[in-house]
């Protein structure tokens, strides 16, 4: 199987949500959310409103919303966020804009109670 890249060129503008499979670069004005199990690149002229939720990130351009990915999130140099970040990875280069919070590392995966714990006591 190939691997293609789709392109939303900067003279694209959507309102509504994307979806995507495999790996989307953005370049254009989108007012929605942005959803993906792919990889998502943002464009220098790109000015995504919106929520994000992707496999990853590279942010070259303007994002005003939240970003939660699961593997890993990349400012560039001229990128600017306004929203918090979710990611596995976070890389933030010198003279990128980050406004907001962040929750960086792997969820760790929930452990099974032991046998007998949370059991009402008996009678």
């Amino acid at each position: 199987m190939t691997s293609s890249k789709n392109i939303l060129a900067n003279d694209v503008e959507i309102k509504g949500s994307i979806k995507f499979s495999h790996d989307l670069i953005i370049d254009g004005k989108i007012e929605g959310e942005v959803h993906s199990d792919g990889s998502l690149t943002v464009g220098e002229n790109a000015l995504i409103k919106g929520e994000i939720k992707t496999r990853s990130v590279i942010l070259f351009g303007k994002v005003e919303g939240n970003i939660s990915v699961s593997e890993r999130c990349e400012l560039k140099s001229n990128a600017i966020l306004v929203g918090d970040i979710e990611a596995g990875t976070l890389s933030i280069e010198e003279g990128a804009t980050f406004m907001g919070a962040s929750k960086v590392g792997r969820k760790p995966e929930p452990k099974p109670a032991p046998a007998g714990v949370n059991r009402p006591p008996q009678p």
